[in-house]
């Protein structure tokens, strides 16, 4: 401490940075600090003791559900599951060439993409610490390759930006960092810090916005090639005699600004979207099919779950054969309950009133996908873009590009649309027809000279309008889970619930894994002092 001076706290710090930097700032010190965490996985359950002849049944073969039929068969149990699908996975989904899909409202799109190619309607991607899926993958055999989740070669389009010219995230990244760090080096020199530093931390501080912002040796951020070495040069290094490179123009600050590039930059530090994220090896249902390689036997397809009762004795649970009308009834001492809570919600149960409103009281998000072939890999061949994400304030809200087969000759299918929020219940309120054709008119504004032209066809998933989940994933907020989170998820009677609805990662599959362990491992508990 100085003399009359005190030395800010590092929360101090942290809020003065992101009064200039936003939420990607924060983030940087926050890491730096030590202070970035991971998921949870305890490693397998421990189901030792399981009583010779108790049983489970098992309502629904999404991730969730399979995982806890093959923890609980393992551990002894006696293990039923019931699919209303004619597949294993759920939301573990995978449209290809050849796939009908028919959604709410009775439109049926055929699928056309040709062979190999395919897209992922749900979960296309897979952090680095979900350590659940990823021990599971591996003992299950599922092949994972790696998902380009950050390129700086990719787009940012902001209609109120720049004209409504699309701009490079590398420039756009590289502008907002060094008109931060030249802001954030004249508060500082005008003792603007509320908090000042002492001097030697101030001296380490300037010296970090330097090289962060590529600011030159009078902190500013200017055009020459120290700048151009983050945003990309007019003419890049080169060999021989006329090899000198020439710096980029700079973006005007207040133009970096409105793009909102601080918004995608903060996206980015988001821990579940850091580098480095993976994807299963032809397709996303692949992790589904891996599941079902060891739990398939247990499983009864196209059974709509109609009635689920509990008593002194055990659980009972009426369904329907989809395929034939029959009706059946599956008896067992426990029931372990994935069914999204959106159907839940529909089917009639003899939970508490408690349980019940819990179930009825969580929305679920009305995300909107839509996949594109393309006749050839444009983005590679004409933009030198491999992998990532272009991000738009349109509808769509982005565009991401294939991460596998780089340099193939033939059609590949990019990810046109992953609208939510109003745009997803506009593109869910459409026709597919309707959908591709917004998703072509709003993505042509990154490559108008080949969307167009080079679309093959399309295939779109509103999943408000999903039969089988009516809604993409559970949304809580902080009042909801306050009231109902904790009677949501505990064990009632003979009866658990667990899927992503029932964990703090929703949305994630790493959610469902990590509610079917603490789930089943609670109801082993339960069983053993019957």
């Amino acid at each position: 401490m100085e003399s009359g001076r005190q030395t800010p706290t590092r929360r101090q710090l942290m809020r003065a940075i992101g009064l200039l930097g936003g939420t990607a700032a924060i983030y940087q010190m926050m890491t730096t600090f030590g202070h970035a965490a991971e998921t949870r996985f305890p490693g397998p359950p421990n189901l030792a003791g399981a009583r010779k002849g108790a049983s489970v049944v098992v309502l629904g073969a999404g991730l969730a559900g399979m995982l806890a039929a093959y923890e609980l068969e393992k551990a002894g149990y006696k293990v039923r599951i019931l699919e209303f699908q004619d597949r294993p996975g759920g939301r573990n989904w995978t449209l290809r060439g050849g796939d009908t899909y028919t959604e709410l409202g009775g439109a049926t799109q055929k699928v056309t993409f040709a062979k190999g190619n395919y897209f992922n309607p749900g979960p296309w991607r897979i952090p680095h610490h979900h350590k659940t899926l990823l021990h599971y993958c591996k003992a299950f055999g599922v092949a994972l390759e790696p998902f380009i989740q950050l390129n700086h070669n990719t787009y940012i389009h902001n209609t109120d930006a720049f004209g409504g010219a699309p701009q490079r995230f590398r420039s756009l990244k590289a502008d907002f960092e060094g008109g931060v760090a030249e802001l954030l080096s004249k508060a500082m020199d005008q003792k603007g810090l509320d908090s000042p530093l002492t001097s030697e931390d101030l001296d380490r501080l300037k010296e970090a916005l330097r090289g962060w912002g590529m600011l030159d040796k009078d902190m500013r951020y200017a055009k020459n090639l120290r700048s151009a070495s983050h945003r990309g040069f007019d003419l890049p290094p080169g060999g021989g005699v006329g090899g000198a490179p020439q710096p980029s123009d700079l973006f005007p600050f207040d133009e970096v600004l409105k793009s909102g590039v601080w918004a995608n930059m903060a996206f980015f530090m988001n821990e579940e979207f850091q580098t480095t994220m993976f994807q299963p090896v032809g397709g996303m249902d692949m992790i589904g099919k891996g599941f079902a390689k060891h739990v398939g036997h247990l499983i009864t397809y196209n059974a709509k779950v109609t009635k689920l009762m509990q008593g002194k004795g055990g659980v009972t649970v009426t369904y329907t054969d989809t395929a034939k009308g029959v009706v059946s009834t599956a008896e067992a001492d426990f029931c372990v309950c994935t069914i999204p809570l959106t159907v839940l919600s529909q089917i009639e149960t003899n939970l508490s009133e408690k349980k019940t409103a819990a179930i009825s009281s969580v929305p679920y998000s009305n995300s909107v996908k839509i996949g594109l072939e393309m006749k050839r890999r444009f983005w590679e061949q004409d933009y030198d873009i491999y992998g990532g994400h272009s991000f738009t304030n349109q509808e769509i809200g982005l565009i991401s590009y294939p991460n596998n087969k780089f340099f193939d000759d033939g059609p590949a299918v990019l990810l046109g649309a992953f609208a939510g929020g109003p745009g997803g219940y506009r593109l869910g309120g459409m026709t597919p027809e309707e959908r591709i054709q917004v998703a072509l008119e709003q993505g042509s504004v990154f490559h108008p000279d080949s969307y167009r032209k080079e679309f093959l066809s399309g295939a779109s998933v509103a999943w408000s309008r999903v039969p089988w989940v009516m809604g993409c994933c559970a949304r809580w907020n902080e009042d909801t889970r306050k009231e109902h989170y904790q009677e949501l998820v505990a064990l009632e009677d003979r009866i658990v619930l667990a899927g992503e609805h029932a964990s703090y990662l929703g949305c994630w599959m790493e959610g469902s894994l990590l509610s079917a362990i603490d789930a089943i491992t609670r109801l082993h508990k339960r069983a053993l002092e019957a």
